[in-house]
């Protein structure tokens, strides 16, 4: 599985970020400081789904 970060990372605190991959029907998800550790897959309407809920502001605190 190819991994890719943000080109939005980096800063101060470089290694704080999230990677994500693709499968045929899925995206997932991994801490970048933690690559071997758990892993999350979303379908890729669930990650779409995610995304667009984001974008609107839905899960801000």
């Amino acid at each position: 599985m190819k991994w890719r970060k943000s080109s939005y990372s980096g800063g101060l605190n470089d290694d704080a970020c999230v990677e994500l991959a693709e499968s045929a029907d899925a995206v997932w998800v991994r801490d970048s400081k933690n690559p071997d550790g758990c892993r999350l897959e979303l379908r890729r309407e669930s990650f779409s789904d995610l995304l667009t809920r984001v974008k609107h502001g839905e899960l801000d605190l």
